[in-house]
């Protein structure tokens, strides 16, 4: 453990803005022994660890799948405040470290963007995605993930905690409200499935 701490207090010395994407990406047959670890532990320890260097600001990968029903149930498009309806354990350990980063927010004064994730496929998904067409209008472009990401990195609106969205343009119906992420960050999507899917 003390090693872990030192070796975290090492990465974040003189870092003023962190963007946090380590998880466990889905849901997996033991969640206790392959998911909390990472994605509820680990989450405790990044923050504390940030809070220790003085990390002015976070960026912190959450998933739209904690608003899962609401994508066949509407309405649409999808808010950053309505009801959460996780789809299963890994939503529902995105729902902590949403909440993780509302406490650290208020509590610390630590600058919070939760940012709720679209379909960014990993190598081997792109025939699930392509065979899947309501994911086409979540689906997120690697382009558009690292533009998202610099866009929450460099911006200089005076945040204290929000929730975004962030996906590649939809192909038909608009699922996620881009909105804030528009106007808090300046994101603005520039590729459609298929879109960037080989890159």
């Amino acid at each position: 453990m003390g090693e872990l701490r030192r070796a975290l207090r090492q990465a974040l010395a003189g870092v003023s803005i962190l963007v946090h994407l380590a998880a466990t990406p889905d849901d997996v047959d033991d969640p206790v022994g392959k998911l909390f670890g990472p994605n509820i532990v680990g989450v405790y320890r990044i923050f504390e660890a940030a809070k220790a260097a003085g990390v002015r600001r976070m960026i912190i990968a959450s998933s739209g799948q904690v608003v899962w029903n609401q994508r066949t149930t509407g309405p649409l498009p999808i808010d950053a405040n309505v009801q959460p309806t996780p789809r299963g354990w890994y939503a529902a350990t995105k729902m902590f470290l949403e909440g993780a980063g509302r406490a650290y927010a208020d509590a610390h004064s630590i600058s919070v963007v939760a940012v709720r994730l679209g379909w960014c496929p990993r190598p081997g998904q792109e025939e699930e995605l392509a065979a899947t067409p309501w994911a086409h209008d979540i689906y997120l472009s690697r382009g558009d993930a690292g533009r998202f990401f610099a866009c929450a990195v460099e911006a200089q609106a005076d945040i204290r905690f929000a929730v975004v969205y962030a996906t590649s343009k939809p192909v038909r119906n608009c699922v996620y409200d881009l909105g804030p992420a528009r106007t808090l960050l300046g994101y603005e999507p520039r590729d459609s499935y298929p879109q960037g899917i080989h890159v």
